[in-house]
């Protein structure tokens, strides 16, 4: 029968490969609805073209960066290959490649479904919300399907062939290194086009959202499935790895393996068992059929966890632990949907003060995203004391384990969240694809009640993505400092227990780990403002040059668009990435272990501060937004909606660009620091 862990680990790939069958079942379902008329499809492939473009030119440059990281980890990591270690080296860096190739399927499978599911929730849309819904949401759960099914396959199949807890984190290191690159560059790309599209349009011209006569229009719905899709699959892919990969870590030293991959298979199950049950009903809110679904996952979650652990004899605190990470999961979203939700108070009071101007709009928008942060960060701080207690009474080693298990409790559902999230550029899409090919106001005024929860559910699912990083950040610090004390006594020195803060070592490691969310999220935004400034000129230039434009006589130069924003994209995402690996090895080769336990605790801190503040923020102004311009304060056109869109437009690099992106540059610089735990041991010059 083989090892308890061998065992849960065959069961994660059978469960694994039901995901991929479901996820096959609903592409199909998608793929065979029908497209309204030629227009339609002409909109929808221009949106695929631009799409795939794009994703081929980005894997092409992440392709060198990989080669050269490879070539590092066989001569470097875990220690130089000079030492007699080249055999580990290598390994390394095949499963490195392995987690950058899955990690790269994730996003390619996202933007294929994505671009199919637009066009046909549009068309749905004539009928009714419902179909509409369905064509969104299944559109969705292939990703979701896809990207959990995928990773826990991953992890599984490189446990069982390693049976090396060091590996597995070089497999996450991959997905999170992709992963980083493909949030960041999608993330400017989308709102290149996007703050361009809306301050030319909405406020320039005074011409609607998706308007076809609009030259960045096709690029803003390009945008959203490069950024949304395919950089939020790879980023949640990447959560979800990196969870897996500091419990096998911490679990491997107490034989508790097995509980981890118990955990994360009924998680999947749950989630296939959830997707199948969510529905729209005839008078039905799509935001709480959304939410639903969400609820009776978790709800299946428990029951069929607590089954397990009973069955399997495995220790009920764990069990307790995984389950305040799901709630604290579920709580964090509410917390978002409190602060952001278009039906909510805070959305009202931020549209309400864009009667006075773009100033009031920003400095209220800015206060509540701070607001937001407060029930959040308690949350992961509660979760993360409690599991850790409740660990810690279980025996030697089980304190970190406590709060690993909360994290990957938190994730557990996150086939569900992940197929919520997609939905929401989905159903974005399909009002863009609707407007252009002019279905009629009703169809909008479907895809426009569509999308509003797509906002909603996208804003819950950053929330939870970045609690989620944060229990799983703080499990990767104590999966860090259990390769360091395996280096450490390796070497014949003392190992470490904590890393004291008024050590001056660790102290200089927070106050750098601390700065390098800020100067990463500034460079992500600089390249947004860059590129949004090099395309309101090249809108400009069209509707001046081209003649009948602006009368809607003549298309515009659409593929212009797409290329600048691909550019920009491109030229931008490398850099950023860098600076956050570069400045983790300088602090570590500078200060040693000790350094690097402070830069991992300060860069955890206020990475989770600026994500919940910007996330929040901006999703916040956008649906503040689309509440003017349901016809509250003047409507559209009026001068609260010029502000509403000023501000929408500062929200956009916040929620969409840098607050997401920093969920994975701190996955990124614990990973980093784990991979060269023996490094810092061996070479340091403090």
């Amino acid at each position: 029968m083989g090892t308890p862990e061998i065992v849960w680990s065959c069961i994660a790939l059978v469960i694994s490969i039901a995901s991929f069958v479901v996820a096959a079942y609903f592409y199909q379902w998608v793929k065979k609805l029908p497209v309204a008329n030629a227009r339609m499809e002409e909109v929808g492939k221009l949106i695929r073209d631009g799409a795939f473009t794009f994703l081929k030119r980005e894997y092409r440059i992440l392709g060198i960066f990989s080669a050269v990281v490879v070539v590092l980890i066989v001569l470097f990591f875990p220690e130089p290959i000079w030492h007699g270690n080249a055999g580990k080296n290598i390994q390394m860096a095949i499963v490195y490649l392995f987690g950058t190739a899955l990690s790269g399927l994730a996003g390619y499978v996202g933007i294929s479904i994505a671009t199919l599911s637009n066009v046909r929730s549009a068309t749905a849309a004539q009928e009714s919300i419902q179909k509409s819904f369905m064509a969104g949401f299944r559109g969705g759960a292939v990703m979701g399907m896809a990207v959990v099914g995928t990773s826990l396959a991953g992890a599984a199949i490189v446990y069982l062939i390693s049976g090396d807890p060091e590996i597995v984190m070089a497999f996450s290191f991959g997905a999170s290194s992709l992963a980083l690159f493909a949030k960041a560059g999608g993330g400017i790309f989308t709102k290149t086009a996007d703050i361009a599209a809306d301050l030319t349009g909405k406020v320039e011209l005074g011409i609607p959202e998706d308007d076809p006569r609009n030259p960045a229009v096709i690029a803003d719905n390009v945008g959203d499935n490069v950024g949304d899709v395919a950089g939020m699959g790879a980023d949640l892919f990447d959560s979800n790895v990196a969870a897996m990969a500091a419990t096998i870590v911490i679990a491997a030293a107490i034989g508790q393996i097995d509980f981890m991959f118990a955990i994360t298979s009924m998680g999947l199950l749950a989630s296939i068992i959830g997707v199948f049950l969510s529905r729209l009903g005839p008078n039905g809110s799509p935001s709480r059929a959304l939410n639903g679904g969400t609820y009776i996952t978790c709800g299946i979650f428990a029951v069929l966890t607590l089954i397990v652990t009973l069955i399997a004899k495995f220790d009920i605190r764990l069990w307790v632990c995984a389950m305040l990470g799901m709630v604290a999961g579920v709580v964090i979203g509410i917390t978002s949907d409190f602060f952001t939700g278009d039906d909510k108070k805070p959305v009202a009071k931020v549209a309400e003060s864009c009667q006075n101007g773009p100033a009031f709009t920003i400095l209220n928008g800015f206060s509540y995203g701070l607001l937001s942060c407060l029930p959040a960060l308690i949350g992961i701080g509660l979760t993360a004391l409690i599991s850790y207690k409740l660990g810690e009474a279980i025996g030697p080693g089980y304190a970190m384990m406590g709060i690993s298990t909360a994290a990957i409790g938190m994730l557990s559902i996150i086939g569900m969240i992940i197929s919520n999230d997609a939905y929401g550029p989905i159903v974005d899409n399909a009002r863009g694809v609707a407007e252009m090919a002019g279905l009629g106001d009703h169809v909008l005024e479907i895809t426009d009640e569509l999308d509003a929860a797509g906002n909603t559910a996208k804003a819950i699912t950053k929330g939870f993505s970045i609690g989620a990083a944060g229990l799983t950040v703080i499990s990767l610090l104590g999966a860090f400092l259990e390769l360091v004390n395996q280096a450490l006594t390796e070497a014949g020195q003392a190992a470490i227990n904590a890393f004291d803060v008024m050590n001056p070592m660790v102290f200089f490691g927070i106050l750098v780990g601390a700065a390098v969310p800020a100067v990463f999220s500034a460079m992500l935004m600089n390249g947004v403002n860059r590129n949004s400034q090099v395309m309101v000129k090249e809108i400009h230039r069209q509707f001046n040059s081209i003649p009948g434009l602006r009368e809607g006589k003549t298309k515009p130069d659409y593929a212009k668009c797409i290329d600048i924003s691909t550019r920009g994209a491109i030229r931008e995402l490398i850099p950023a990435g860098l600076f956050a690996i570069i400045m983790t090895l300088a602090v570590g080769f500078i200060g040693g272990p000790e350094a690097i336990g402070g830069f991992l605790t300060g860069n955890i801190v206020t990475g989770l501060l600026l994500a919940l503040l910007m996330s929040n923020a901006g999703g916040l102004w956008d649906n503040a937004k689309k509440f003017v311009e349901s016809g509250n304060f003047g409507g559209k056109g009026s001068e609260a909606h010029k502000a509403a869109v000023i501000g929408d437009t500062v929200g956009d690099p916040f929620k969409d660009t840098a607050g997401p992106s920093i969920n994975t540059q701190i996955t990124v610089v614990s990973l980093v620091s784990s991979l060269a735990a023996t490094l810092f041991v061996r070479f340091h010059l403090f």
